[in-house]
């Protein structure tokens, strides 16, 4: 079987697929990953064949068109639903020709039997309808929140320009379902039911291994751990040379790590382990209880780790989920803010909204007093593990692709 991957947006979107990009390669299949030069990286320790063909995402010049609008219809009490709206219009809008244009000849050449793409990926749908291929999104934030009801009349009108038949079906983006790595009773997203479901992997860089400091953290207190992610920095710099602004302000992540850092400071009584992601933050102040670093392997951490003070990305969620930790969400943009509210539905920790270092430092002692959230927090590593492995998604992509 070939199968073509794609993916955009940043680093979480591609070690999201690397569990399941590995378990074809394993059983023999040839994986075609097209990719952007960014995210190549990510790829390159496995058997799988990348191109580094596509833009950076978003396109700026989409970006441009659509500003004006949203900030005409941006509600001043929740200003990053016009961000989400602004993703949706670029990722089914007419940017999504220019990548078309690149992916679809890349296709042909290599003639898939299937398709996994990126969640925001709008052109890899229309290049499976054109070569009459199955194609499925792979875990990502972004599939989360996407109403395919919004997207439907953006997607139809490309499929008008390309002789496609336009569809009746909001769920027509995801005909073949959609591949999770949650349990559906936990499930994160709000308008794609249908799901292939596999467990999280928890080995998902080859080799990690935690820094040798890690050995001689103290066990007699709560560990906590916090992280930024990966996204945000990206966008922040993908944004920096925008001639237009955005019609909402994204958050500063350095003032967002500073105010982590103060919070972990307060934590008298636990030790706190802080991963900047690369992202300058002055250390001379914290005190010995603080340790910082620049990137830890998150999922081995959260395997000892007490409370998980996190931006909400959906890879984080779900690498908690698999470890049973109880999450202090701390979200910035995109689907964060949606799944900080959902995580808090399900009963898996706390969602802050009061980002000074004062209101995380209070939401983590409650977590840390309170046995609900673990006691919850366990009954989805459970339910996590009783689904099957991502090895099993193999024959199922098979059948699908008959």
């Amino acid at each position: 079987m070939r199968v073509l991957c794609t993916t955009l947006g940043s680093p979480s979107h591609g070690r999201a697929q690397l569990p399941l990009l590995r378990a074809l390669a394993r059983a023999g299949h040839q994986v075609l990953v097209v990719t952007t030069d960014h995210l190549a990286p990510v790829f390159r320790d496995d058997d799988v064949q990348v191109n580094a063909a596509l833009p950076e995402f978003p396109p700026m010049a989409a970006v441009g068109r659509y500003l004006a609008e949203l900030e005409d219809t941006a509600d001043p009490a929740d200003p990053m639903a016009a961000l989400t709206r602004l993703m949706l219009r670029i990722v089914a809008g007419p940017a999504v020709k220019p990548h078309l244009d690149l992916l679809l000849p890349l296709a042909r050449e290599f003639r898939p039997d299937l398709i996994l793409r990126d969640g925001m990926d709008m052109g890899a749908v229309l290049t499976a309808e054109l070569l009459d291929v199955p194609q499925l999104p792979t875990p990502s934030g972004f599939s989360n929140i996407l109403d395919p009801a919004e997207v439907l009349p953006h997607l139809n009108e490309r499929r008008e320009e390309l002789g496609l038949p336009a569809q009746d079906d909001p769920l027509s983006v995801v005909p073949h379902g959609r591949v999770d790595y949650v349990p559906p009773a936990f499930s994160f997203a709000h308008h794609l039911p249908r799901t292939w479901a596999y467990r999280q992997a928890v080995d998902v860089e080859r080799g990690g291994a935690l820094p040798k400091w890690a050995a001689a953290l103290p066990t007699d207190r709560p560990l906590v751990y916090a992280a930024i992610g990966t996204a945000l920095p990206v966008m922040r710099e993908r944004m920096a040379d925008q001639p237009v602004p955005l019609p909402v302000k994204l958050p500063d992540v350095t003032e967002s790590l500073r105010a982590i850092a103060q919070a972990a400071a307060e934590l008298e009584d636990c030790t706190v382990v802080v991963s900047t992601s690369g992202m300058p933050l002055d250390t001379e102040e914290l005190p010995g209880h603080v340790h910082v670093a620049t990137r830890v392997p998150q999922p081995l951490l959260l395997e000892s780790v007490d409370l998980f003070v996190t931006h909400g990305g959906f890879n984080s969620i779900r690498e908690a989920m698999r470890t049973g930790t109880p999450l202090a969400v701390l979200p910035h943009f995109g689907d964060q803010h949606a799944n900080a509210a959902r995580a808090e539905e399900l009963g898996l920790g706390r969602h802050i909204t009061d980002h000074s270092a004062a209101g995380i430092a209070d939401a983590c002692r409650k977590l840390l007093a309170d046995p609900a959230p673990r006691a919850r927090a366990r009954a989805a590593q459970l339910a996590m593990l009783t689904l099957p492995e991502v090895e099993h998604a193999v024959g199922d992509l098979e059948g699908i692709a008959g």
